[in-house]
């Protein structure tokens, strides 16, 4: 399994719209990518931003280029991402998945 993580900032006073936003876009392209096994949204509040760390998790390279296209190093942006977005990662990482754990 592969994770893909992408990171960007917002406001503090628009982590709930923002949250709403990644929903109706992100997530759900995500989720409805053959081959996506998960996604989480990770998020640190402080001094008025918002920072974000979006881990998507992947079956293989594959699955990866469904989603994002032949440059899966490229980050993925929706037309109202600019409304939001104060900072955001152009590139994302990836790094193999070695074990999983359920807590």
């Amino acid at each position: 399994m592969i994770a893909r993580i992408w990171k960007g900032v917002t406001r503090e006073a628009d982590v709930e719209a923002y949250r709403a936003y990644l929903e109706r876009t992100g997530f759900a392209q995500y989720l409805a990518t053959p081959g996506n096994r998960g996604v989480h949204a990770l998020v640190k509040r402080a001094g008025g931003r918002a920072e974000w760390l979006l881990l998507t998790y992947w079956e293989s390279w594959d699955a990866i280029r469904r989603f994002a296209g032949d440059d899966v190093d490229q980050a993925v942006f929706y037309p109202e991402d600019d409304r939001f977005l104060l900072e955001r990662g152009e590139r994302v990482e990836h790094f193999e998945v070695v074990e999983v754990r359920r807590v």
